[in-house]
């Protein structure tokens, strides 16, 4: 098979030669003998131009077989990439067309088969055989670079030829045929400050000094043209953005050298009273400054201001207007960090001079003391001296001063203080033993202005006074055997005291009499030991000793006490352990003992005396009178002296309207005016079961008993209740007739001359005795 591509013929010299073996004969896919052919040598690729002619259906080449002779009896056949749709064959003449434009960048190389059968019997005439269609490369593809904008920097003050940053394009187009893809770089902007290296695209400095606090951002373009850079040739362009990055190549400077600033003189100590300020081009670390005053001051300090590099004055010891008002000092800046390249010939410093006035303020009193430490004796009597505080204005005017005593301190009111010249004394009597310190706070206040105060804490001190007496140690459990020997320690006992000596404690351990059962020695440790002076106790005679010990303290004055020790006496066994402290049961035949009667004896008068003492009790609670006094929390009988209608005339308690609800209010008469009935008619009272006054009485019974305020004892109240509505009635005798002759009124005239003038009104009326 034969391969020719007359078209590009001139392109064959660049392409490989492949010998092809011959037919030497073979069988067809039938089973046909193939008969030999001969073959020569041949191409087995073709070229075509990637774009080539801009027209569809591109003839590439022509296939040829020695089987073919040109009666149509030869079928070509294509398989491989692109077959069918890329590249298309006519079956007939072996014919190669391309059906598009084809692009070198996408793919470079087409590797396809072809075959050749008998068109009737679709037997292989040929065996499968590959060739290659190869594209040619044309410079369509312009250098591109990976970015439409760079950016880089370079230190200021750099040297000509410092290397900035380095661009590169990349061209799509064949590195290896032609000059398609063979760059060139230039730049088309930045000139003169920057310059590039046509080959590999680094951009370098082509300019000496430049200054980043004179410009410090440069827009540079930078092209590349592929073809060598010839006319005629493809190119791109990038935009490279440089920044020059800053160096300490300038000092910092004061804009001003003479600072003035104010302060009050309350400017509490380490506060900020002003700020100053140099100025330095440069940017980020190269800018950092360090404030520092000259010589260094007793009154004032300078610190930096890390964010704003400014110089904060602060004070270190408290100002006062008093003494002096006005102070100036020189401050020196320079940079933190130094570039060795530019420290030569320049000064890396700067200094001011700043002047400081103390404005005055109302000040609050100064003590002169912070704290107060005080020492009183605990025996000190009420009113008695402690201490003295002091205060004083520190003004000028210097105001007057009072004094207090901040009571929250002082809850149990202990102490006083005088307002005028701070004297503190107390108020009541001091305890050690109850509290050893006593903290208060004295407040000084200005009498001008109120609101100027301030406190002082006072610690008093409450000194020990021997005034404690020294006492057992524990309660202790002492007994002694029946059968102890004399001379046997049956307990060791120890004393304490709430007073603090300032040599320690020493107590002296002695029995107040002569003991015949027991003796005590002292072991001058503040111990003593209690031992037996005899043998042979008995639980039948005595089963208790009471032994009275008397202790002293050496401190001054003497203090002493004297505490029971009760001794028990128990059964032991051999070894002295305690087995049974109860009296034994003594038969009755054995009779008593003189004690045990005498015990009974006396329990017998005390029990009498308790019988009597109650029984009197009782009697007099029995005569006690019902009313005591006017004040008394019980009902009152208060007794009137004026003739009227009864109970009816005064208000009182109606007793009469429980038992009668009946009765309203409206049958009682007005005394303020005339009635137009002289005697209203009279209801007779129901005579009911006053189940009203029953539940009255009985809440008022229940109340008065869950009373907590209610007197100890039980009261008697009497109602009764004379007038209209009561079931006695009324027993005036203004209402008692209709007229006044139904009366016999001869029984005056024997009551003698008191009632004789009463006599001659009555008597004389009588319609009988008319003349």
């Amino acid at each position: 098979m034969e391969f020719m591509n007359m078209d590009v013929i001139w392109e064959l010299k660049h392409t490989t030669k492949f010998a092809l073996p011959l037919n030497r004969g073979g069988r067809s896919s039938d089973g046909r003998i193939l008969q030999r052919s001969k073959r020569g040598w041949m191409w087995n690729q073709f070229f075509l131009l990637e774009e080539y002619g801009g027209n569809d259906h591109q003839y590439v080449g022509k296939l040829h077989s020695n089987m073919d002779k040109g009666d149509g009896n030869v079928r070509y056949i294509l398989t491989g990439d692109g077959a069918g749709t890329l590249f298309l064959i006519d079956e007939k003449s072996g014919d190669i067309h391309a059906t598009k434009r084809l692009d070198r960048e996408e793919k470079a190389m087409y590797t396809l088969h072809a075959k050749v059968v008998d068109r009737n019997t679709n037997a292989e005439l040929e065996p499968d055989t590959e060739f290659n269609i190869k594209i040619h490369d044309i410079n369509d593809n312009e250098p591109k670079f990976a970015k439409e904008i760079y950016f880089a920097s370079v230190p200021e003050m750099s040297e000509v030829g410092t290397s900035v940053v380095t661009v590169t394009a990349t061209d799509a187009d064949d590195q290896t045929y032609g000059n398609s893809a063979k760059l060139v770089y230039s730049i088309l902007q930045g000139q003169p400050y920057f310059s590039v290296d046509s080959e590999n695209g680094t951009i370098k400095t082509a300019l000496p000094g430049m200054d980043r606090e004179v410009k410090e951002n440069y827009q540079v373009v930078i092209q590349a043209k592929d073809m060598a850079g010839q006319m005629g040739g493809l190119s791109g362009t990038t935009t490279v953005s440089i920044t020059l990055s800053d160096v300490n190549d300038s000092p910092p400077r004061f804009a001003n050298h003479s600072f003035r600033v104010t302060a009050v003189e309350s400017t509490e100590i380490g506060g900020p009273i002003g700020r100053i300020k140099a100025d330095d081009p440069d940017v980020g670390r190269n800018a950092e400054m360090e404030y520092s005053i000259v010589g260094g001051h007793d009154i004032f300090n300078i610190i930096t201001d890390q964010t704003t590099q400014e110089g904060i004055i602060i004070i270190k010891k408290e100002l006062d207007y008093e003494s002096k008002r006005d102070y100036e000092f020189r401050v020196e800046v320079k940079n933190t960090y130094l570039d060795a390249r530019f420290i030569h010939g320049l000064q890396f410093k700067d200094y001011a001079t700043v002047k400081v006035t103390v404005e005055d303020v109302d000040e609050p009193p100064v003590f002169t003391r912070n704290p107060y430490i005080i020492e009183v004796h605990e025996d000190t009597a009420a009113g008695s001296f402690v201490g003295v505080v002091s205060a004083r204005d520190p003004d000028a005017d210097n105001k007057p001063v009072k004094y207090s005593i901040d009571r929250h301190t002082d809850l149990e009111r202990l102490f006083n203080i005088d307002s005028v010249n701070g004297t503190i004394t107390t108020l009541k009597a001091l305890d050690r033993e109850m509290s050893k310190w006593h903290n208060i706070s004295v407040v000084a206040t200005e009498i001008n202005n109120p609101r100027q105060t301030t406190r002082v804490p006072v610690f008093i001190k409450v000194l020990d006074v021997n005034d404690n007496a020294p006492e057992f140690a524990m309660s202790y459990d002492t007994f002694v055997c029946e059968n102890v020997k004399a001379g046997q320690l049956i307990q060791t006992i120890s004393a304490v005291d709430t007073d603090e000596p300032l040599v320690g404690h020493k107590f002296v351990f002695s029995i107040s009499a002569t003991n015949p059962n027991f003796t005590i020695v002292d072991r001058e440790d503040n111990t003593a030991n209690i031992l037996t002076r005899r043998g042979g106790f008995s639980r039948r005679e005595m089963s208790m000793y009471f032994l009275p010990v008397v202790i002293s303290d050496n401190d001054y004055p003497i203090q002493s006490s004297t505490s029971t020790l009760i001794v028990r006496v128990c059964a032991c066994d051999s070894r002295g352990n305690m087995q049974s402290c109860n009296p034994e049961v003594l038969p009755f035949s054995d009779g008593l003992t003189t004690g045990a009667l005498v015990a009974i004896l006396l329990c017998v008068i005390i029990l009498l005396m308790i019988v009597v003492l109650f029984a009197a009790l009782r009697r007099q609670r029995k005569k006690e009178p019902l009313i005591i006094s006017k004040e008394d929390v019980r009902d009152n009988v208060v007794s009137y002296n004026d003739e009227g209608g009864g109970e009816e005339d005064t208000q009182a308690f109606d007793i009469g309207t429980l038992r009668n609800p009946e009765v309203m209010d409206a049958n009682k008469l007005r005394r303020d005016i005339i009635p137009e009935m002289l005697f209203p008619f009279r209801r007779t009272s129901p005579i009911k079961d006053n189940t009203d006054v029953r539940d009255f009485i009985n809440g008022r019974l229940q109340e008065n008993d869950s009373d907590p305020t209610a007197p100890p004892y039980d009261s008697l109240a009497t109602y009764a209740y004379e007038g209209s509505g009561s079931l006695a009635e009324s027993l005036s005798s203004l209402e008692s007739a209709a007229t006044e002759g139904d009366q016999e009124y001869d029984y005056l005239s024997n009551w003698g001359p008191q009632f004789k003038k009463l006599a001659e009104m009555y008597i004389g009326k009588g319609p009988d005795r008319e003349t």
